[in-house]
């Protein structure tokens, strides 16, 4: 028995060594070690990481001078096209002016000629604003538009249906699909015997 005790400890012996942990390192020396290892590491992520910054950085004060640039650029071509539109909206109605002041230089013209000018005037004038995209509110005979007409009398009379236009006191105009100014008109009521 004793031999097999003595074999079974010896065996035990075995497994006891087999499953002993190396020896440790003296602890100082290894925690220097790491943190030495470690420190060299630490310094050039550390740098890594503020160069990365220092590009964003970057990158956003670039980004927002470009912005910058761009909105100056913006405004200069929207006042640059409001400035040319108004050009060439002066340019068209250049000739009517011209008109004017060759009626106003002309000495003693008949009735008839004098006229015959204005009508040519107004008609001048008339075809610049349709080149703008101006054109007149159609009012009298329609029916009353609050949208297009601003009444200024209800007459009763039987000669025009009811809430018609009687007569146009003052033309509206529109430019394209808006309302420049609404047409002042007379409005027609039938009254109700």
């Amino acid at each position: 028995m004793q031999a097999k005790k003595h074999n079974g400890s010896s065996r035990d012996a075995e497994l006891e060594l087999d499953h002993e942990l190396p020896p440790a390192e003296d602890e100082s020396s290894s925690e220097s070690g790491i943190v030495a290892a470690e420190a060299p590491a630490a310094d050039t992520e550390v740098e890594r990481l503020r160069a990365e910054r220092a590009a964003y950085l970057d990158r956003a004060a670039r980004i927002q001078a470009e912005f910058e640039n761009y909105r100056k650029r913006a405004a200069k071509q929207q006042q640059d096209y409001r400035d040319y539109a108004l050009a060439d909206a002066l340019a068209t109605l250049l000739p009517i002016l011209d008109s004017l002041d060759r009626a106003v230089k002309t000495d003693a013209p008949s009735v008839e000629d004098f006229r015959a000018g204005i009508e040519l005037i107004d008609k001048q004038f008339h075809d610049a604003l349709a080149k703008l995209g101006v054109q007149p509110v159609p009012a009298e005979g329609e029916p009353f538009d609050p949208n297009l007409h601003q009444a200024v009398q209800m007459v009763d009379t039987q000669e025009a249906a009811d809430n018609h236009v009687l007569d146009e006191l003052q033309r509206g105009y529109k430019l394209k699909d808006r309302l420049l100014r609404p047409a002042m008109v007379r409005v027609a009521r039938n009254p109700k015997h």
